[in-house]
This record gives structure tokens, C-alpha cells and sequence, in this order.
């Protein structure tokens, strides 16, 4: 798409956006409709269909750009979604959170706060491997991709496990949380489903139609996306980090905002932090797809934000304990600091790519 006219790039890129935010919508609801119904629950092979599912337009242009050789739009989109979805919950706590208490005092759950502590796990095997040789690589495998698969799995079996027996007063809920319980957005999506008479194989198909759009409008997304980055003077990393990521975070937003307005505020925190968490996963599959070790590879402002991720993430770990009980602006404290934050290393992020 280098050749194409601009404006033709960036229609093609807009509706590549649009694609994936209705695609997306429908892969989450139907998600929540097939998880209910084939009992998957909090079961492992759930978690992990649950994260594939809402992450498939990440997973299309992290293979896209590793398969084309950009590798940094892979690092950056992967990264830079990590910082940007967790500004998601900003959104939520601004324009979906009735009432005057904030996102965090009706969420406060330990459960989120281990779920917030895989997260800066995960990213803190990134650092470390950005340190290793990139040569170190077998069979297309390379040791950090490969412990963050293993961390990832292991801390979803804890968190699974937490889920239902952990040795806290109340299980780690806190006292005048969330009135439904967690989960409650999915069981009431299956009911809608079953009240139109949807079927589960119609179920099936429809995500399958979903997952398949979303695929392709992700791969459509990177190419139209390095093509705009090239004709604006941009680096592949700082428009994968702040295009790029926001345009695959559109999902996240609408559906995070029906849990929210379903009362569910512990499920749209839990969906964002486990979204954060599986998308370091995807370093192994660009090592698998190019053949080289990616993390090796990694820039300064990659660094940067995993940094700002693993900030970002600590303060909201902090307003669940903490639970801030006055809103600002429609925010909670922990949300405006979030929102500083992230504006504030955007800002760093231009500065360091255009040194």
C-alpha cells in the first residue's frame, strides 16, 4: 500500500478499525454465550479461549508484521497496547460508572490485584529478555518468549485457583463492592441469547464469521498502518504504540463498558488486566513466524513502554487495595493518575523517538 494515495490509505485503514470494533463486540459476546453454555467457566481451556478471542486483532498484526519483517510494529503494538488498554479503564471509570463511588471502590477484588501482579510479571520478563542474546534461538524458539508462555499459564492455574478458595475473609472481596456477582455480563448475554433463540452452532458460526473478519481486518490494519506511518514521517514503533494500539483497543472499550453498565465491574477490570497479560504471549508467536528472537530486538522506547505499562498497572493494583472513595471529574483518584501518567510518557515516548 506504499503507493497508494494517502487518503486512500487512510479510509482503508478507518475501515479496517471499524471492522474490528463490530467483529470484535461479536467475538466477545459470543464468547460469553459459548463459554456459558459448554460450562467452560473459569476452567483453563476458558481462560485461554477467552484471551485468544478478544486479542485476535493483535494476533493478526503481531503475524502480519513478523511474517513482513517489521518486527517493530509487532514490539510496538504489543507494548503500546498494554499502555493503552489500561487507559481503557479511565474511559470506563468516566463514562460507564454510575453512582458516586469510582471503578476501583466497586471492583476491589485480591483477585484483581494478582491479576494486575501477572502483569508486571510478564513485563518483567520482558526487560530481562531484551538483555539476552539474539542469537539464542532453537527450533524458532527463544527462552523469554518462552517463560512468559510459562508464566502466563501458571499464573492463569493460580488465579483460577484464587478465583474460588482463597484463605481471605470473604474470598478477598472487599465490603460494598460490586452488588452482582463476578461473571454476571456473560450469563446475562447467554440469557438475551436464548430469549432471540440463538442456537449454540448458530453461536459458533457467528464467531467464527467474527474471528475470521477480525483476522483479516487486523492484517489490512498493519499494512494501511505502516503505510500511513511512512507517509507521516513516523516510526513503525511509536504509531504501533499509540495508532495502532488504540485502534484494536475499540473492542475492549465497548465491551468493557457493558460490563460496567451490567453492573459488573469486577469482569470489565479482570478482561482488561487479562488482555495485558496474554499480549506478551505474542512475542513467541513473532519468534515462531520470523525465525529470529524478538525481544533481543527490542528499542529503547520498547523499554520505555513496558516501563510505562508496568506503571500504569501498579497504580490501579494500588487503587483496588486502596479504594478511593471520592470521584473527581467523574474520576477516581487512581484513574487521574493514570491518565497524567500515560499522557505525560506519551509525550516522553515523542521525545525519545525523535531524538
Amino acid at each position: 500500500m506504499s503507493g497508494w494515495p494517502v487518503l486512500l490509505v487512510v479510509l482503508v485503514f478507518v475501515a479496517a478499525a471499524g471492522a474490528i470494533w463490530v467483529a470484535g463486540i461479536q467475538l466477545s459476546a459470543q464468547t460469553d454465550v459459548l463459554s456459558t453454555r459448554l460450562h467452560l467457566g473459569s476452567a483453563l481451556g476458558g481462560l485461554i479461549l477467552l484471551a485468544v478471542a478478544t486479542n485476535l486483532p493483535e494476533i493478526a498484526i503481531v503475524g502480519s508484521a513478523a511474517v513482513s519483517g517489521q518486527v517493530g510494529v509487532a514490539i510496538g503494538n504489543i507494548l503500546g497496547g498494554i499502555a493503552i488498554q489500561t487507559v481503557v479503564l479511565v474511559a470506563l471509570d468516566a463514562f460507564g460508572v454510575r453512582g458516586d463511588r469510582p471503578l476501583t471502590y466497586r471492583a476491589a477484588s485480591l483477585v484483581l490485584v494478582l491479576e494486575a501482579v501477572l502483569v508486571i510479571a510478564v513485563l518483567a520478563v520482558v526487560v530481562a529478555a531484551n538483555r539476552l542474546p539474539a542469537g539464542l534461538v532453537a527450533l524458532r524458539l527463544a527462552p523469554g518468549s518462552v517463560l512468559i508462555l510459562v508464566l502466563w499459564v501458571c499464573g492463569l492455574l493460580l488465579l483460577r485457583r484464587a478465583g474460588t478458595s482463597l484463605p481471605w475473609h470473604e474470598s478477598g472481596e472487599a465490603p460494598d463492592n460490586q452488588d452482582v456477582p463476578r461473571g454476571h455480563r456473560r450469563h446475562q448475554r447467554e440469557r438475551e441469547a436464548t430469549g432471540r433463540g440463538v442456537s449454540t452452532g448458530r453461536a459458533a458460526l457467528i464467531f467464527g464469521v467474527a474471528a475470521l473478519v477480525t483476522l483479516g481486518a487486523g492484517v489490512v490494519l498493519e499494512r494501511s498502518g505502516d503505510a500511513i506511518a511512512a507517509h507521516a514521517g513516523l516510526s513503525g514503533v511509536l504509531f504501533g504504540a499509540t495508532v495502532l494500539a488504540a485502534a484494536t483497543s475499540l473492542p475492549e472499550l465497548s465491551t468493557g463498558l457493558a460490563s460496567v453498565r451490567h453492573g459488573d465491574y469486577q469482569l470489565a477490570v479482570s478482561d482488561i488486566l487479562g488482555g495485558n497479560a496474554f499480549l506478551p504471549v505474542l512475542f513467541l508467536l513473532a519468534t515462531v513466524l520470523s525465525g529470529r528472537a524478538v525481544l533481543p530486538q527490542a528499542q529503547d522506547t520498547d523499554i520505555y513502554l513496558t516501563a510505562l505499562g508496568m506503571l500504569l498497572t501498579v497504580v490501579y493494583a494500588v487503587g483496588l487495595v486502596f479504594r478511593p472513595r471520592r470521584r473527581i471529574a467523574r474520576l477516581g483518584a487512581d484513574s487521574i493518575a493514570v491518565l497524567v501518567l500515560y499522557l505525560l510518557g506519551i509525550a516522553g515516548l515523542i521525545a525519545i523517538a525523535s531524538a
